[in-house]
């Protein structure tokens, strides 16, 4: 009789695709307000992530749910700071280590 010893598959937080999710979706939630009020943004994208640009923290609950498929449940709206954000490169420098603590969190600690 063989017996085979299995180790748990580690699977390591997906902070790539979270970054680039969440910055996707928070820069066409920054166009789109912009060409609601009529504003001129930075046309390159490290300089529309450092412009001061107000995100609403209920536009940064609803961008949770497109990261939802890529970390594979469910986020909570508390991980976004009550009262937005102020730049791009603010929501990503909060949200993202927030959304690995509960990666970590749902997969027992597992990086």
């Amino acid at each position: 009789m063989t017996v085979l010893l299995t180790t748990p598959l580690v699977v390591a937080f997906p902070a790539t695709a979270v970054a680039a999710c969440l910055h996707d979706e928070l820069a066409e939630a920054v166009k789109v307000e912009a060409s609601l009020k009529g504003l001129t943004l930075p046309s390159l994208p490290a300089d529309l992530a450092k412009a001061s640009v107000s995100i609403d923290s209920l536009v940064a609950v609803s961008i949770l749910s497109a990261v939802e498929p890529i970390v594979g449940f469910e986020l909570p709206d508390h991980l976004v700071r009550t009262g937005g954000y102020s730049s791009i490169e603010s929501a990503l420098g909060h949200l993202l280590p927030r959304i690995e603590a509960q990666w970590k969190k749902k997969n027992g600690g597992q990086l």
